[in-house]
């Protein structure tokens, strides 16, 4: 029971959280059922919630998995069942926890989807979960990438659906186009029970699913990347503090001019393809925003440190990088629809999730979905020993004392993971330490497919492995390290709870790895967002176990000079490191600014798309009673009564009814994709309204509405149109009303250099005022 030290020290540490006494009073009468429910030969849930439910499942996992869940595991259901996001601490169980949890819905009747990060956990965890949903009497699916259209039918059908939330997302962009209502896949929305749910519904809440058609190759622009190449920083261009924007310069701009041979600002064609390309060169890095494999550029997931599979720029951004990597431009399509993550999700009626760090971002998943953090202590207190940052002035310092560090340690033969910010960084540490003679594993996007045979054996004696980005690796790391499966992962996935005391793990050699300290994690810099430093940190000490961390910061790091630009570091002690308080702080400050711009852009992005959201929502109610009822028929019926009866008597009642659906259904998804192109083309130039002193967010909603009216009246016109003159009785692709021959599915990277008014005002004011002075 939460003792009144607990209740204070909820509000006074993690305000708004979620009081967790009710669901411990639950447990702990739990508890004193356990021995006769597992007298029982048949296992009955009863009602959810309940001390005897508790127990129930409990005694599922224990018969299902040999696994008997924690109390805190049992505490991490309840309240996820009650509607919360649960944090819960690297190694404490989640994926249990939340199997608990899918199956308490399940088992009132609710369809669940488990939203995963990737097709590699869906199928993991469905897999591994199975056993444990049919003890309850429950069916699982799991959906990935490569399933076909049948095989997702079949997934939808069973009372738990694990996938990953682009799988998701993408199959409810198929379905909005479909024509017949047999082609349906996707059932209504019930629970959606979001794993990693900081990552999912933050992270990537305003990334866009797109589904697009009508393929055409891309049109790459060579000749605007080997120009931009020639041009210096500094003096033809200057980057922005935030490294968000770029922008010529006067001497830039005359020397494109003389380069094109045009007038640059009365070409806006011309000035769209050169600042695509000066993105593409001056802001995106490879190895850092990207990697190029197997002749393509691939995204990297900034917040997960892997490739983002599916995930590219918008066209024209993805077009100037494929050129600046002198690479064919792939195939570009006009949108038929979108979907942003936080718009699929939140058509959910319910919403939980789990993580292992949901507090910092509380106050967005209150602004956003309406949800609270429930704040589940560990099983065992946390030992770990975390290190204040050691800071030094230059870059040049801090690798210096890193590879000192490391060599220290590993003298020892602790384990040490090393976290770095991106591919590129990961790649030279790797070269810099096998210059002294240490053998590291390397893990990032380049070779994430063996990643969890790697961080199997991270927490082995002696072993140095280097990785971006720790979230969602889905992977634990124990003191001794572990052998892989003969597929090549982890044998054990994370938060398995073993009743019994056997282990694939040598006792004696986890505890020399113990007495040597634990896992020992070191941060080459502190990361944008402080969850993702504390997802690094949090691989040390899990369930009791001994562990340290550490950050290197330098003066010279880009979060520094980004998000602190004009602030310096107080001066260093002999040894180079910077232990003045006031050097704390300004990291702190840096990384709060940081955050604060991330959250400002998610924001303005959803302002933006929320409007879009609400008028696709009308859309698709309208499209429903068109696909399922006779609406169209029943409009074009009143609309020429006598024409429809003509055609009813020589091709019959059915044929016209079904030509009324399929071209109104027609035109109805041709005006919305008009209606995207124009939103979009909209949304680009908004922002200039702001120099007229005009709100450009208000300005785009007074244009908005009234053009998604028009929409609704343009898709009634073209529909009387087509039905005057169509032969029913004939294909109708042939009469004007072809669908794409082809469509693919994608995730766009939507405002990559951020939507600050001021930032973009003061790159026009800059150029006026440069124009005016020639």
């Amino acid at each position: 029971m939460a003792s009144v030290a607990d209740f204070v020290r909820r509000f006074l540490d993690r305000p708004g959280s979620v009081d967790l006494t009710p669901f411990q009073r639950t447990v702990e009468r739990a508890g004193e059922l356990e021995a006769e429910v597992r007298e029982r030969a048949e296992l009955r849930a009863g009602e959810v919630g309940t001390p005897e439910f508790c127990a129930v499942m409990r005694e599922a996992a224990r018969r299902a998995l040999g696994q008997r869940p924690f109390d805190v595991q049992l505490v991490g259901m309840l309240a996820m069942l009650d509607g919360h996001v649960a944090q819960m601490a690297t190694g404490e169980g989640k994926t249990l926890a939340g199997a608990l949890s899918a199956a308490g819905f399940a088992l009132q009747g609710k369809h669940v989807h488990a939203v995963s990060v990737n097709d590699y956990l869906a199928r993991r965890d469905a897999e591994w979960m199975r056993p444990l949903f049919e003890i309850l009497g429950l069916t699982v699916g799991w959906i990935s990438e490569t399933s076909t259209r049948e095989e997702r039918r079949d997934a939808y059908t069973k009372d738990v659906t694990y996938a990953a939330v682009s799988e998701l997302g993408f199959d409810v962009l198929r379905d909005r186009l479909v024509t017949d209502p047999a082609e349906l896949v996707v059932p209504a929305p019930q629970v959606a029970l979001v794993d990693e749910a900081d990552s999912v519904l933050v992270d990537e809440a305003r990334v866009p699913l797109v589904l697009a058609g009508a393929a055409d190759p891309g049109t790459a622009v060579p000749e605007m990347a080997a120009l931009v190449r020639r041009l210096s920083r500094g003096y033809h261009y200057k980057v922005d503090q935030e490294g968000r924007s770029v922008f010529l310069t006067a001497k830039g701009t005359d020397t494109v001019e003389k380069a094109l041979g045009v007038d640059l600002y009365q070409d806006p064609g011309v000035v769209t393809e050169v600042n695509l390309a000066l993105h593409a060169h001056a802001l995106l890095t490879r190895d850092v925003d990207y990697i190029v494999r197997d002749g393509r550029v691939h995204l990297i997931n900034q917040s997960r440190g892997r490739v983002a599979l599916l995930q590219r720029w918008p066209d024209g951004l993805q077009a100037a990088v494929e050129a600046k990597e002198k690479l064919p431009a792939s195939e570009t399509g006009e949108i038929l629809d979108s979907l942003t993550i936080q718009g699929l999700l939140r058509g959910y009626p319910e919403i939980c999730g789990m993580t292992g760090t949901a507090v910092a971002v509380g106050e967005q998943l209150r602004e956003f979905y309406d949800l609270k953090v429930a704040v589940i202590p560990p099983n065992k207190p946390c030992v770990r020993v975390d290190e204040p940052d050691r800071i030094f002035a230059t870059a040049e310092a801090r690798q210096e004392a890193l590879l000192d560090e490391i060599d220290a340690q590993h003298a020892t033969g602790r384990p040490i993971l090393i976290g770095t910010l991106d591919v590129a960084e990961s790649e030279r540490l790797d070269e810099a330490l096998r210059a002294r003679g240490l053998r590291p594993v390397v893990l990032n996007a380049k070779n994430d497919a063996e990643e969890a045979a790697i961080i199997a054996r991270a927490g082995a004696q002696g072993t140095i492995t280097v990785s971006t980005q720790m979230a969602g690796r889905g992977t634990d790391i124990r003191l001794g390290g572990r052998p892989a499966d003969d597929d090549g992962t982890a044998g054990d996935p994370e938060g398995s709870v073993e009743e019994s005391t056997e282990s694939d793990v040598d006792e004696s050699t986890e505890r020399t790895v113990a007495d040597l300290g634990g896992l020992y994690v070191i941060g080459t810099g502190r990361h944008d967002s402080s969850r993702l430093d504390d997802q690094l940190r949090g691989r040390a000490g899990r369930q009791g176990d001994p562990g340290g961390s550490v950050f290197f910061v330098s003066g010279e790091d880009e979060l520094l000079t980004a998000y602190a630009a004009g602030e310096s570091l107080p001066p260093s002690d002999p040894d180079g490191v910077v232990r003045h308080k006031r050097a704390e702080e300004l990291v702190a400050h840096a990384q709060r600014v940081a955050e604060g711009v991330n959250l400002e852009i998610h924001r303005n992005t959803w302002r933006y798309t929320r409007l879009m959201e609400e008028q696709r929502t009308h859309v698709l109610e309208l499209r429903d009673r068109v696909l399922h009822g006779d609406a169209a028929a029943e409009a074009l019926r009143e609309a020429f009564p006598d024409r429809f009866r003509e055609l009813s008597e020589t091709a019959g009642t059915d044929v016209v009814e079904q030509a009324c659906r399929q071209i109104v259904l027609f035109h109805l998804d041709r005006c919305w994709t008009e209606h995207l192109g124009y939103l979009a083309d909209l949304r680009e130039g908004i922002h200039l309204r702001a120099l007229g002193r005009l709100n450009p967010l208000d300005e785009f909603n007074r244009e908005a509405a009234p053009a998604y009216r028009s929409l609704l009246d343009e898709v009634e016109q073209r529909s009387k149109e087509t039905f005057e003159t169509a032969d029913v009785t004939a294909d109708l692709a042939d009469q004007g009303l072809k669908r794409p021959t082809a469509t693919w599915t994608y995730l766009v990277q939507d405002n990559p250099f951020g939507s600050d008014w001021e930032r973009i005002l003061q790159r026009v004011a800059g150029t006026l005022k440069r124009r005016r002075k020639k």
